[in-house]
């Protein structure tokens, strides 16, 4: 019997859907391993993620399939993968890496199911003044144009 992976998603989103958490991604590997990602407007909770592998690993059978399990939060760094993610970080600092190879970083202002909004400041030289001010600029992204967004961690 091999490992159903839209049953896994069934699974998943069932347990998680009275819950304030969401499915993030589901990776089912060649050698039955499962990588459970979830994510939380607040921040994943260890415990949940414990509580969620019981309620897996209760549904699939070892006996007749060997399985590694792991139930986890998305990355901190991790590129987004859904809608959900995008809204989280409004407001946050993020970096876009566009389909065509250009980077930019900028605050994500906003973001719809069609896309997201990111603020930028460049820096540009008015005519007739002495020195570069600095201007912002909102740019505006489809998902599809965009290899991939993540936030981005500043230690000051």
């Amino acid at each position: 019997m091999m490992i159903d992976k839209n049953m896994l998603i069934s699974l998943t989103e069932e347990y998680l859907k009275d819950t304030t958490y969401y499915l993030v991604d589901l990776i089912l590997g060649n050698d039955n391993s499962i990588i459970v990602e979830i994510d939380n407007d607040e921040g994943v909770d260890i415990d949940q993620c414990v509580a969620l592998s019981r309620h897996i690993e209760a549904q699939l059978d070892r006996d007749s399939e060997d399985f590694e399990l792991t139930v986890t939060s998305a990355g901190l760094t991790s590129p987004f993968k859904t809608i959900r993610q995008y809204r989280k970080y409004e407001g946050k600092e993020v970096e876009v890496l566009t389909r065509t190879g250009v980077k930019h970083n900028g605050i994500l202002r906003s973001s719809d199911n069609e896309g997201f909004i990111l603020t930028i400041t460049r820096k540009v030289k008015p005519e007739g003044a002495k020195r570069k001010q600095e201007v912002d600029e909102d740019i505006r992204f489809k998902y599809d144009d965009v290899k991939y967004t993540k936030y981005l961690i500043r230690f000051k």
